[in-house]
């Protein structure tokens, strides 16, 4: 028997799930919002573990194409003080593959592949339990059922309420997002400044992090805590008005690091939201959660490559048991909760430590993840 399975979403989580499914020759229906794959930017680049994304990656057979498409030299991180001097400068060896760098829009095209998603389908809420099974409405009036439906949809899942009533809430810290283009030729002393990788520069409650992706495009993260109405007073389409406000708070800092938002972009506000750290619910038949809609944390490194391996474990489980899928999405939930909850506890403490009164604490923290 064929159960009817959809994922609602196509970030990291929906499509590594329907991606190993498919690998495994089980069909599943991909709900997605947006009216296309490039209706928006796709965001900037991301470090994939060897125990977490790339493992994913391994179980729906994309480990080489990953490998032929990452960059291990994004690994580099520098850290420098506010001043500009460099505190330090760590770079990967030749053959270091432990967390290497991948664009997120050539992550989400390999991971697409020969997938059919059903593009321009906003779901906009999940009942289950009904005589036909889990029903999805979608925002064009259509209903459609299914046996198993796995919410992938982020931080602001549609899915999730059919399971808890919990929502993000605000952690305090802020980031402005903005970018370079064309860095190396543009601005070469802000390429020799950022290297192969990112550089973070640390100071008191606020912090400015500036990251390589494919063909000289880079972004660049302004953090502070702030509330969450920082910018009522802001025109956030003034980009000029945004600028000055930044380098207000920066004020002091070196040139050359206020260089990176004197020439950034348009700037986008993302303030910093996370599900409690031990996020779990009472099971339902025939729907569940992965990734950020299941256990949205602080965006240090964690969040996707939990997200794909949430996708491909799920579905080897599905496809190992075919008979019980539900069977199969308990055994997955009491996992994922075990794993997520360790690392929410991570990164809550890294947030923490990044946007800190105290940016030693910043330097401390690097000179522990990273290696000697």
């Amino acid at each position: 028997m064929r159960h009817r399975i959809a994922v609602v979403g196509s970030g990291p989580a929906g499509l590594a799930f329907a991606r190993v499914l498919h690998r495994h020759g089980h069909p599943v229906t991909v709900l997605e919002r947006d009216p296309a794959p490039d209706a928006r930017p796709p965001g900037g680049t991301l470090d994939l573990h060897e125990g977490l994304g790339q493992l994913a990656l391994d179980k729906a057979g994309l480990l080489a194409e990953f490998r032929a498409l990452s960059r291990p030299e994004g690994q580099a991180m520098r850290v420098l003080d506010t001043d500009g001097t460099v505190l330090r400068d760590w770079r990967p060896g030749p053959q270091d593959r432990a967390n290497p760098e991948i664009d997120r829009g050539q992550l989400r095209d390999l991971l697409l592949g020969p997938l059919d998603v059903q593009w321009g389908r906003a779901v906009t809420r999940v009942v289950p339990g009904t005589r036909e099974g889990v029903v999805v409405h979608c925002a064009d009036g259509r209903q459609e059922a299914f046996d198993l439906v796995v919410g992938a949809d982020g931080a602001w899942s549609r899915v999730r309420p059919a399971l808890s009533p919990v929502t993000p809430h605000y952690t305090g810290v802020t980031s402005v997002e903005t970018s370079l283009d064309d860095v190396d030729t543009r601005h070469p002393g802000l390429a020799r400044l950022i290297g192969d990788g990112s550089v973070g520069v640390y100071g008191v409650n606020r912090a400015l992090v500036a990251q390589r992706s494919s063909g000289g495009h880079v972004r660049v993260y302004a953090q502070f805590r702030a509330p969450l109405d920082w910018h009522a007073d802001l025109d956030p389409a003034d980009v000029e008005a945004v600028r000055s406000h930044l380098l207000d708070l920066f004020d002091g800092w070196a040139a050359p690091v206020l260089d990176l938002l004197r020439h950034g972009a348009a700037f986008v506000h993302r303030p910093c939201y996370v599900l409690p750290v031990s996020h779990t619910w009472a099971h339902v038949p025939g729907v569940t959660l992965l990734g950020d809609a299941a256990h949205l944390m602080p965006p240090l490194g964690a969040g996707a490559n939990l997200a794909l391996l949430d996708g491909a474990e799920l579905a080897e489980s599905i496809a190992a048991g075919p008979e019980d899928p539900d069977g199969a999405v308990r055994a997955f939930e009491e996992r994922m909760w075990a794993r997520a909850a360790r690392w929410a506890k991570i990164t809550t403490a890294g947030l923490e430590r990044l946007v800190s009164p105290d940016p030693a604490q910043a330097l401390a923290l690097f000179d522990h993840v990273q290696p000697s």
